[in-house]
C-alpha cells in the first residue's frame, strides 16, 4: 500500500518525555514510516507528496496568520551542515512572508552576553497569528557552551531545567512549540563539507571553523543526546528526523509541521454580516 500522507506516523520520531536518546541506535539513513509505491523512485513519490503537503501547510500557516490567536515556534537544530538553511528553504518556499519570520543565533554579542542567556531569544518568539523559526537557538545554550567549555558544568546543567520552565512558560501562553533535530551521519556532515569545497558556488558556505566542532563529533553527540532527553516534554516535544536523505528530511518535517497545525483546529474569521450586500463602487 502507498504512502498517501495520512499514514506518516510523526510518533516514531518524536522523543517521548523521560525517555533516554541514543543517536547510535537512529540510522541517520532511515526513512521511518515511508512506504513507496512500486514502480516509482523514492525521491520522485517524495517530491509529490511534499507538493501536496506544501500546499496543505501554505493554507494552514494563512489561517494561522488571519485568525491571529495562534502562534507557533519552530526550534531547528543540528550539526553543522546538517541541512538547517535547506530545511527552511524547501519546506516554507510556499508560506506567507507576512506571517513567517527566521530567527539565526549567532555568537552572542556583547549586550547580549551582559544578561541573561535567554535574553535574546525571548525577544524572538512569535505573536499572535505568527509562525517563527529558530535557526540554532536557546540550546546553544547546552550544545556548544558545554563542548567548548565555557562555562562550569554545575552552570550549563541548571539550564535544562531553565530552558524545560521557559517553554513550559510559552506554551502556557498560547505558543505551540515544534523541536526537530536533524540526525546526519559524521561521513554525510564530511561529504557536505567537501562539496562546499569542491563546488564554487558551494565556496561561500565554507567555513574553517566548522572542522572544530567536527574534532569534536562524539563529544557533540553526547550533548545532544542530553538534550533531547531532558528537555523532550509534552508541551515541547523533540523529533529526531533522520536528515541523511534530503528528500525525506524534508518530507518528515513537512509532515509533522502539518499535523501539528491541523491539530490548532484553525478557521478563517468570520466575514462582516453585511458583506453579502456590499458592491464595490466603479
Amino acid at each position: 500500500m502507498g504512502n498517501n500522507g495520512s499514514g506518516f506516523d510523526i510518533g516514531k520520531l518524536r522523543v517521548e518525555p523521560g525517555s533516554k536518546v541514543k543517536l547510535a541506535r537512529i540510522d541517520p539513513s532511515s526513512t521511518p514510516s515511508w512506504e513507496p509505491e512500486a514502480g516509482r523512485s523514492d525521491k520522485e513519490q517524495a517530491a509529490a507528496k511534499l507538493a501536496e503537503l506544501t500546499v496543505r501547510l501554505t493554507a494552514l500557516q494563512s489561517m494561522l496568520w488571519a485568525q491571529s490567536k495562534e502562534r507557533v515556534l519552530v526550534v531547528l537544530q543540528a550539526m553543522d551542515a546538517g541541512g538547517k538553511d535547506g530545511t527552511i528553504r524547501r519546506v516554507f518556499e510556499g508560506v506567507n512572508p507576512s506571517g513567517v519570520r527566521v530567527a539565526s543565533f549567532k555568537k552572542p554579542t556583547e549586550p547580549e552576553l551582559a544578561r541573561d542567556y535567554l535574553w535574546r531569544i525571548h525577544q524572538q518568539v512569535p505573536a499572535n497569528g505568527e509562525l517563527v523559526i529558530f535557526n540554532r537557538s536557546h540550546y546553544e545554550d547546552v550544545l556548544v557552551v558545554r563542548v567548548m567549555d565555557l562555562v562550569p558544568e554545575d552552570r550549563w546543567r541548571r539550564r535544562y531545567r531553565h530552558i524545560a520552565e521557559f517553554e513550559r512558560m510559552l506554551a502556557d501562553e498560547g505558543t505551540t512549540i515544534v523541536k526537530l533535530f536533524l540526525h546526519i551521519s559524521k561521513e554525510e556532515q564530511r561529504e557536505r563539507l567537501q562539496a562546499r569545497l569542491a563546488e564554487p558556488d558551494k565556496n561561500w558556505k565554507f567555513d574553517a571553523a566548522d572542522l572544530v566542532p567536527r574534532a569534536r563529533w562524539d563529544d557533540y553527540q553526547r550533548a545532544f543526546e542530553e538534550a533531547l532527553s531532558e528537555t523532550s516534554t509534552e508541551q515541547a516535544p523533540w523529533y529526531i528526523v533522520p536528515a541523511n536523505r534530503k528528500w525525506y528530511r524534508n518530507l518528515a518535517v513537512s509532515e509533522i509541521l502539518v499535523k501539528t497545525l491541523e491539530g490548532l483546529k484553525m478557521s478563517y474569521p468570520p466575514a462582516s454580516p453585511d458583506i453579502a450586500e456590499m458592491v464595490i463602487p466603479e
